[in-house]
This record gives C-alpha cells, sequence and structure tokens, in this order.
C-alpha cells in the first residue's frame, strides 16, 4: 500500500461514531476499542482487513498492527482460515449433541499444551479464566484468589473487583481477591504467609510487560505446591504468541491449569482451558465427587470457529509462525530504540516486553506516564497511515512493513520531541488517551 499523509474521521465517520454512542454504551462492544484509547484521527471504523491491512468506513488504508486487540496473528481474512470456516459452514454450525470436530480441537490441544490433560472450550478470555478460578476453589475448598497486578484477566466480578471501576461488586466479593506484584516472590510469600490456608489459587500472565526475573516463575511454582494452592497460567496472549506450545513450555514451568484464547483462531472467537486431569474431571460426569460447574457456553462448540482454530494451529506448526512473529518484532523494536536514541530521546520513550508483543511506552520530564506523549505518537503514526495503539506483530508483517513503520515512527518521535520541548499543547490535537480502569469519565 502507498504511503499517504492522512486526516482525520470524516463527518460522515463521525455521525456513525455519534449513532454507536446513542446505542452502544461507550460506542463500542469492547472498551479497549473506545473512542478514550486512541489519538481523535484514528479511524472511528474500520469496515474490513486483508493480511496486515485495514480500510476504514471512509475508504482510507491502514497499516495494522493493533490486529484485533492481538487476536489475529497470521493476518485479516487468512486465506486457509477462511477456507476452513466456509468448508465447515454448510453442515451446520451448532448441534444438540457435541460435534466430532470439538473433540479434533481438544486432542489437538492436548497434543501441543505441555500441561494439558483434558481441554473445555469456550468463546472469550473471560470465561476460561473465572472457569479456571472456580474450578481452583472447588477442588481446594478455599475462597482467596492471589492475582498478580497485570493488566487484565477477567470481566468476572473476582478480578474487576481489584480496579478502580469496581462499582457493583460487593466489599464481600472485594475481599476475596488479593494482588501482589509480578516479580515479587515476597510478596506472594506473604499472601501466603497472611492469608494460611484460604489461598485456592495463584494467577497471572507468565510475562506480560516485564521479563520474569530469573527463578520467579520457578518460586511461584513451589510456593502453590508447598501451600496447596492451583497455580493458574492465563495465556490468553502469550499462547501461540510464545510459541506453539506457550510461555510454559518456553520458561519451562508446568502450571496446574491454564487458559489460552486471541491468536488460537485467528481473530475467530475461540478459547480454552486446559489443565491436569484430576483437577478438569471434577467438572465432568464420570465422578463421585461433588460436581463443579465448571463451563457450559451455548456457542463454546460452534463448528466454524473450531475449525478456523484447527486450521490456525495448522498454519502456526507448518510456517513456523512464532518464530517469525519474535523476529517482525524484534527488527521493530530495535529500529524504534534507534530512533529513540537518535532523537535524544531515551528519558521519554521506551520500549519493553517480548518481540512477539512489545509496547512503546512514554514517559513526562518527571518520569512519570504520560498519556499525552504516547497519544502525540499515535496522533504521528495515523498521519502516516499506520494503526499501532499497541504492537501485534503478525504473520503477514514483514520486512516492508516493518522498514514502511518505522518511517512512520521517525516523524511521530520528532512530533513528541516538539512535545517534550515545547509543551505537549503545541503539537497535540484532541484529549489524549486514557486508562480504560479508572473511576470517573
Amino acid at each position: 500500500m502507498k504511503r499517504t499523509l492522512t486526516t482525520g474521521p470524516s463527518a460522515s465517520a463521525n455521525e456513525l461514531r455519534e449513532r454507536a454512542h446513542r446505542l452502544i454504551p461507550a460506542g463500542a462492544h469492547t472498551y479497549s476499542k473506545g473512542d478514550d484509547q486512541f489519538s481523535s484521527n484514528t479511524p472511528a471504523f474500520i469496515e474490513s482487513g486483508s493480511g496486515c491491512v485495514v480500510v476504514d468506513s471512509d475508504g482510507r488504508e491502514f497499516l495494522d498492527w493493533g490486529m484485533g486487540l492481538r487476536s489475529v496473528i497470521l493476518g485479516h481474512a487468512y486465506e486457509r482460515v477462511i477456507e476452513a470456516v466456509a468448508a465447515e459452514l454448510p453442515k451446520g454450525s451448532n448441534f444438540t449433541r457435541p460435534s466430532p470436530i470439538e473433540l479434533r480441537l481438544a486432542e489437538r490441544i492436548v497434543e501441543l499444551i505441555p500441561s494439558a490433560e483434558m481441554v473445555k472450550l469456550a468463546k472469550n478470555g473471560s470465561d476460561v479464566t473465572t472457569a479456571a478460578v472456580r474450578l481452583a476453589r472447588a477442588a481446594t475448598g478455599r475462597d482467596l484468589v492471589a492475582c498478580a497486578d497485570q493488566p487484565f484477566f477477567s470481566v468476572d466480578d473476582w478480578f474487576i473487583a481489584t480496579t478502580p471501576v469496581n462499582a457493583g461488586i460487593p466489599q464481600a466479593t472485594r475481599d476475596l481477591t488479593l494482588t501482589f506484584p509480578y516479580n515479587s516472590l515476597d510478596g506472594l510469600r506473604s499472601l501466603f504467609a497472611a492469608h494460611a490456608g484460604r489461598i485456592a489459587a495463584v494467577i497471572l500472565e507468565p510475562m506480560a510487560l516485564d521479563w520474569p526475573a530469573p527463578g520467579f516463575l520457578e518460586g511461584v511454582r513451589a510456593l502453590c505446591t508447598r501451600n496447596g494452592a492451583v497455580l493458574i497460567f492465563d495465556e490468553i496472549i502469550t499462547g501461540f504468541r510464545f510459541g506453539l506450545r506457550g510461555a510454559q513450555h518456553r520458561f519451562g514451568v508446568m502450571p496446574d491449569l491454564a487458559t489460552f484464547g486471541k491468536a488460537m483462531a485467528n481473530g475467530f472467537s475461540v478459547s480454552a482451558l486446559v489443565g491436569r486431569r484430576d483437577l478438569m474431571e471434577q467438572g465432568g460426569l464420570r465422578h463421585d465427587k461433588e460436581r463443579v460447574f465448571l463451563l457450559s457456553t451455548t456457542h463454546g462448540g460452534e463448528t466454524h470457529q473450531i475449525a478456523a482454530a484447527l486450521a490456525t494451529l495448522r498454519e502456526l506448526e507448518d510456517n513456523d509462525v512464532a518464530t517469525r512473529v519474535w523476529n517482525v518484532g524484534a527488527k521493530l523494536v530495535a529500529g524504534f530504540e534507534d530512533l529513540v536514541r537518535e532523537l535524544g530521546l531515551e528519558h521519554h520513550a521506551r520500549a519493553v516486553g517480548a518481540p512477539c508483543s512489545p509496547a512503546f511506552l512514554f514517559f513526562d520530564t518527571s518520569g512519570t506516564a504520560s498519556p499525552e506523549l504516547r497519544t502525540i505518537f499515535q496522533q504521528g503514526l495515523v498521519e502516516q497511515g499506520v494503526l499501532m495503539p499497541w504492537v501485534a506483530p503478525s504473520y503477514s508483517h514483514g520486512d516492508a512493513e516493518v522498514e514502511r513503520t518505522l518511517e512512520a515512527c521517525a516523524d511521530a518521535l520528532r512530533l513528541v520531541k516538539r512535545g517534550v520541548d515545547e509543551g505537549v499543547a503545541s503539537v497535540l490535537v484532541g484529549p489524549p488517551v486514557r486508562p480504560v480502569f479508572r473511576r470517573f469519565n
């Protein structure tokens, strides 16, 4: 696609936006897609996508790095995934009894994921992380959950209670979830000491923005074993980006339960809870213990979406997609860091995270996170036809896309430098982005 200077959404797109806000709370069905997460010149609506290019409702093309909230790992409308879905749809998509394709996906997941002895499918990450917490509580007879201070685990009360947006959640529910700093074994150890015999589960992403410190994940595993708690890895993002066998395989630490989604079906809605047989079987029908109502969703067995997952997993394996995604991300990060040094912005811009899912962070002169500078960077990229609210490299991104993006980053970082030198008001157009988790608008 050609590189063109892009202005903001048209009047017709803004009219669509107003209609959406009248009918849909926040104007979108996902808070991460809301207006408050983007610079004001960002496309208001995306009409279509192919590979790593999307077209907005005004017909303008953008190079996309957001990739469906990191769910699209192969590319938009990826041919072999679409073919698999199209082949399944004429057969019907949802039946009164299970379909054999559900078993085929479960078998494939068990082949791939080290901790997977049994599998339960659902539609989104919240479904399966909450099911994991419920199962851990049932298995241990305990009520508390220890949750790492990472961005997101679930829309359900047990997690949202830990955020500033906890209206509607009773205090009694809030008190059941404890938090500890990622990479702090002492923090987790203190929770076990203060709540001896009450912690049912420890849940964390194996890695979010910070690399695990040497021995941290191993230490968490040991603390859980010693204290009789269930270790849950949330691999909704890390699964299949860190490798075909998940971050648990890359880091060599085995959880008791793990959750997967996002990249698993290249944007189609499939998630999975996997884990030890003795735990998972408590949600089954072939035991004489008290039953756990583990997961039961009308659409969890939709055949066309499961076909998408099977096709995606084949492509991930056949094309060694994780290695490509890792390499593309590493080139982008290296180029970004070079530009930051050239412009003398080392104190104001930094790349963090793994190359397969990095983040570019921005800071003011006091070293505090700066939503204004982050928005200026976004604004500059959008002007150059690049949509990068976060960075989710895909199989469709290559050297040409990295080169084009770094050209746009150079322009955007020059705007950031102006914001630092002359004040953000001299550059920023519209309001800055805001945290999703905030108490008031």
